[in-house]
């Protein structure tokens, strides 16, 4: 049976065994998911303004604690809004926001990259999850901060050492979650694909890689999650920038606005990255039926 065959064939089979699934674009034949777009147009529409509605009532909040806390180190939005033009204005919070960004994207990256293949192989082959399940499961034990001590004897207090405690956390976040995403690969597609004669390396690329789309992205969004959470301490290794260093230089002057812009800017580059992924898993998972 040639290739072209197969393909047919594999494709055949995911159809009948999960419509929903379909040929990966998400439109039902004879339609052009023009209905489907206006409609998750307007609900992005309303998610916004639920965004705009819930960061003013924030804001609020805020103000009303800082006026009525009795602390004078309680920061004001006014103070924290004055903190950051002056750190825009002398360039220093470009400065420490850079660093800060660097060493996530390279960490994130690093980890994300590795932890997918060791995440497939785990689910793929039984040989493959006797050998590294146990390293994986043993590591993700011990949170990536109790490994600082030792990454610094190891590798010194340059850049290596805070990608590779950014690297860490973002390969364990990962990895567990692509590893459950080809073990929940529907049998069925599976075994009907087989039945019409697609090999192994067919099977794994048309059928399991797609199926476990869903788990590998909710992996990298927790990957970049622990990403961003993991900066601060791995910033606390001698760094001279970043946002982590940024702030503990300012707590040491008590200047609580500073340390209040360093937090938001961390969660804003977080949230930003974080919608983002969720963007690109839409587009590239168009099949999966989800709640609105």
């Amino acid at each position: 049976m040639s290739n072209d065959i197969i393909d047919e064939a594999v494709d055949a089979a995911y159809a009948a065994a999960a419509p929903a699934i379909g040929d990966h674009t998400g439109d039902v034949e004879g339609h052009d998911g023009t209905d489907d777009d206006l409609t998750t147009a307007s609900e992005d529409g309303t998610l916004a303004l639920y965004y705009v509605i819930t960061l003013v009532a924030g804001i609020g909040l805020w103000a009303l604690f800082t006026r009525w806390s009795d602390n004078p180190l309680a920061p004001g939005p006014m103070a924290v809004a004055e903190s950051f033009w002056d750190g825009l204005g002398d360039g220093s919070l470009w400065e420490h926001t850079w660093a800060s960004l660097q060493r996530v994207l390279i960490g994130f990256a690093l980890g994300s990259a590795l932890a997918i293949p060791i995440g497939f192989l785990m689910g793929w082959y039984r040989w493959a999850r006797g050998l590294l399940e146990p390293w994986v499961q043993f590591f993700r034990t011990v949170p990536p901060l109790a490994m600082i001590p030792l990454v610094i004897v190891l590798l010194g207090i340059g850049e290596t050492a805070k990608i590779f405690v950014i690297f860490l956390a973002a390969f364990l976040s990962s990895v567990l979650a692509t590893f459950q995403g080809v073990r929940n690969v529907d049998l069925t597609l599976i075994n009907a694909a087989r039945v019409l004669g697609a090999g192994d390396l067919t099977i794994f690329f048309r059928v399991a890689v797609p199926a476990s789309a869903p788990y590998i992205f909710v992996g990298l969004r927790v990957a970049l999650g622990a990403s961003w959470a993991t900066l601060v301490a791995s910033e606390l290794i001698a760094a001279a920038s970043g946002l982590g260093r940024m702030m503990q230089a300012s707590s040491q002057f008590l200047d609580t606005p500073r340390i209040v812009v360093g937090i938001i800017i961390i969660g804003v580059l977080g949230f930003v990255m974080d919608r983002t992924l969720l963007m690109v898993e839409r587009r590239m998972t168009r099949w999966q039926e989800v709640r609105s």
